[in-house]
């Protein structure tokens, strides 16, 4: 008897594999319904929480890690349903359980905040700081009551937009407004509001245009994409110093420059395929490709081969 009990096997069935309940600490052999062994100290991780999936085996039962975005907000209270006699999951939770989550209402619109926040910061591909950032950014907001009234699609979608001037992945209001379905207007005077209430302002940094040239250059089907890219990047830079484009957008400014380095290059790249990735209309693009044509010359780096001619560019 003490042989079978050190090593949990049923006296009838050595080699039946023992079936654990979580419950009641016993292991009960499968074939015959013995109970091989009675109260047993589970020393594995502790009971699932409420929130565990059906195939889940996290028994940790203190919960997700703790989120320092929420601050004192990141406590809840879970309760539930169950009946204590019911049957049990795989995973050790009760078949027929209901959990109750009991937050108050200021937390768990912090915590919707917070989801919607990640949905539309990764449909545009923003990395996970900007994401932080933007929740922090309105927390304050929600904090300072700066922006009282305003809608909550149209707040998130500037502080999303805040958060990337702050962190330095530059995303300029039209794009923020296309994904967000908000109007532009609405976004820049929540943003000068924003600003304004932040304690250190001169931690949004201004929107540099080269930064705009690789992530436009990448969206479109180049083959020669290291050479438009260096020459669109010299392109915006002389553009400000020497053509009549200041007070136009920074997508604008960049869309002209590509359209002028692929028609040097040769490139098989149209308007309305620059518009698809940059937002910038084509009528907008032959603007400033007129304003930079006089000054082509002076535009270029001076190791840039021109596959077409300056005469044969195309004349808008």
């Amino acid at each position: 008897m003490t042989r079978y009990m050190q090593t949990l096997a049923c006296r009838f069935h050595p080699d039946a594999p023992l079936i654990e309940d979580y419950r009641a600490g016993d292991m009960i052999c499968p074939m015959c319904g013995l109970v091989v062994g009675e109260r047993m100290i589970d020393v594995s991780e502790r009971w699932p929480t409420s929130q565990d999936s059906a195939d889940a085996k996290d028994r940790s039962r203190v919960g997700a890690a703790e989120n320092l975005l929420y601050g004192s907000t990141d406590l809840a209270t879970m309760t539930t349903t169950a009946n204590i006699k019911g049957p049990l999951k795989d995973s050790g939770k009760q078949i027929g359980s209901r959990v109750i989550s009991q937050i108050s209402p200021a937390d768990k619109k912090l915590r919707d905040t917070h989801r919607k926040i990640q949905c539309a910061t990764a449909e545009m591909g923003l990395p996970k700081r900007v994401t932080d950032q933007a929740y922090i950014t309105f927390k304050q907001c929600l904090e300072n009551k700066c922006l009282s009234g305003r809608p909550e699609n149209v707040i998130i979608s500037t502080c999303i937009y805040t958060a990337c001037r702050q962190q330095g992945s530059p995303r300029t209001i039209k794009e923020i407004a296309e994904h967000s379905k908000v109007m532009t207007k609405e976004i820049s005077r929540c943003y000068m509001k924003i600003k304004g209430s932040l304690a250190n302002p001169s931690s949004v940094q201004q929107i540099d245009i080269k930064d705009l040239v690789p992530r436009f250059c990448n969206g479109l089907a180049l083959e020669q994409k290291i050479l438009i890219r260096k020459a669109v990047t010299h392109i915006v830079q002389r553009a400000n110093e020497i053509c009549n484009i200041q007070g136009r957008a920074p997508t604008s400014i960049v869309s002209g420059a590509i359209y002028l380095a692929c028609s040097a290059a040769n490139e098989n790249i149209t308007k309305k395929d620059i518009e698809k990735v940059t937002g910038a209309s084509p009528s907008t693009i032959g603007i400033i490709y007129k304003l930079m044509l006089p000054n082509v010359a002076k535009l270029f780096p001076h190791d840039f081969v021109f596959k077409r001619p300056v005469v044969e560019l195309p004349r808008i």
